[in-house]
């Protein structure tokens, strides 16, 4: 890595080498290390935008044309970024970044790369549908591959087998998914085709946004207060029909760090002209400086990025696993487990219609947490309203309250039941054994933790249920007076709704 700090320093990087090193750490590969104690609040390096990687920084977008770009639709989605990145690397020593595209990854863990044998272990789990790689290679056949072919001045016929093959855009669009940022244009900056002349270089803060279906986030620099978690918000995008993906940028030194769940101490900060990765935390010397993801779930860590976390879960009684683990109950399955053998009937899809148009979820996502969300048992009252019921719920345009009862009950029993036989066995302790194994290969013991964590996850949703019922009959058994409420956000009523992560 030492070619690769010479040329950051080079290009204006500013790196405090005093505090902080580069080196691998068992199961984690690469990442950074505190050399001594460093306090809250130390800036470990510095770097220009203009050393960052996108398709605003990248010569490519003005050398092809910005008509012709948007012609081929560069701008959409994520191939711009991934052609600029494959051009830069073809352009070798000539080329400004080559040294640290040198120094990214060739070689991936995550399930794009999985065989279909293999990929067969993620069966029913949230991984195998966001996977991408059809619309990824979709993209590459209808955007890329034309485009490169109007200029043989740009892309030389003998450089396409070498540089611009349908793996390297597979291995480039990883690197894009595992390590960039999100890096907001400044307030008053427009986009290089709209003839933009710089201003004078200000202090002045940015307003904190998070990525498009990228790796981190990068917060403004405020008050000196520690940094906004923003979460996994800036993720759940990855399936709308248009992104927005100009500010996504590749940012060199700051990809290195790792992320580990509820261990962050760093965090990227901009301003008009510089971006600073800055302590949020005191770190001791030998512990590694890690920046954040965000807490997401294994199904998301290992679709991404390719490894899983695994810490002690209050919900798993100490056990190792990951508190951000979910799982995803599609409202089909829903439709199905309530509406029996009718659930295309005219009487069922207007309902649905409504609910999506009233800004209902498709997916319902139960985690962790002892408390099942209020929009489930809500549009399982929707499907089973009387037609007069549903003519004055029409009216009113409110959805049914979430009121929990013995047929939602079992209908919810029924429900996660049919979920579990998703995955290749139902059982937990087939999983808990396997994992036992020392000659599994990777890909499949990250398989089944992410598979498992998903069951752990329905049993503590089904052993919810049962007391949430045995409530219900206890309030039935003494009469309602002066008993507890009991509702689907909980045995306390309170109610709780969460959006499909994607």
């Amino acid at each position: 890595m030492d070619d690769f700090v010479a040329w950051f320093q080079h290009n204006g990087g500013v790196l405090d080498t005093s505090v902080m090193g580069i080196t691998d750490f068992p199961g984690s590969g690469r990442g950074a290390v505190a050399l001594q104690d460093i306090p809250e609040n130390h800036t470990i390096f510095t770097l220009p935008r203009s050393l960052t990687l996108s398709t605003q920084t990248s010569t490519l977008p003005s050398a092809f044309g910005f008509k012709a770009w948007k012609k081929h639709k560069l701008h959409l989605g994520w191939v711009g970024l991934i052609l600029c990145m494959m051009w830069e690397e073809a352009q070798g020593n000539q080329g400004k970044w080559i040294t640290y595209l040198a120094s990214l990854p060739t070689q991936f863990d995550t399930p794009i790369f999985w065989s279909d044998e293999e990929l067969q272990e993620l069966q029913g789990t949230a991984v195998v549908d966001k996977i991408g790689r059809d619309e990824a290679e979709r993209d590459y056949h209808e955007k890329l591959a034309p485009a490169i072919k109007t200029r043989p001045d740009l892309f030389p016929s003998d450089q396409i087998d070498a540089w611009y093959t349908l793996r390297r855009y597979h291995i480039t669009g990883s690197r894009i998914l595992s390590r960039s940022f999100n890096v907001e244009k400044w307030e008053g900056e427009v986009e290089q085709d709209a003839e933009y002349v710089p201003e004078e270089d200000s202090n002045e803060d940015t307003r904190a946004d998070t990525s498009i279906g990228s790796a981190m986030n990068v917060d403004e620099p405020g008050d000196g207060s520690e940094a906004e978690d923003k979460g996994s918000s800036d993720r759940d995008s990855d399936d709308e029909e248009v992104e927005d993906t100009s500010d996504i940028a590749m940012v060199p030194m700051a990809d290195i760090l790792n992320a580990r769940y509820d261990s962050v101490n760093a965090k990227l900060f901009y301003e008009r002209h510089h971006l600073h990765m800055v302590t949020t935390k005191s770190i001791k010397a030998g512990e590694q400086i890690f920046n954040t993801y965000g807490d997401l779930p294994n199904s998301d860590l290992l679709r991404r990025y390719g490894y899983v976390d695994l810490v002690p879960c209050p919900h798993l009684k100490g056990g190792l696993g990951n508190p951000q683990d979910i799982v995803e109950i599609r409202a089909d399955l829903v439709v199905n487990v309530v509406c029996g053998d009718v659930p295309n009937s005219e009487t069922y899809r207007q309902r649905i219609n409504w609910w999506l148009d009233e800004g209902g979820d498709d997916v319902f996502i139960i985690d962790a947490d002892p408390i099942l969300p209020a929009a489930l048992t809500s549009f399982i009252r929707l499907l089973l309203l009387t037609q007069e019921e549903w003519e004055k719920t029409q009216e009113k345009g409110r959805p049914p309250k979430a009121k929990f009862d013995h047929q939602v009950s079992s209908l919810l029993r029924r429900i996660f039941e049919l979920r579990l036989t998703s995955y290749q066995s139902p059982d937990l302790e087939v999983d808990a054994k396997l994992l036992a194994s020392e000659s599994l290969t990777l890909n499949k013991r990250h398989a089944i933790v992410v598979r498992l964590g998903e069951k752990q996850v329905l049993a503590g949703a089904l052993e919810t249920l049962r007391l949430m019922s045995a409530a219900l009959s206890d309030v039935g058994s003494n009469g309602s007076k002066g008993k507890r409420r009991v509702a689907s956000g909980g045995m306390t009523g309170g109610a709780k709704s969460k959006k499909a992560r994607h």
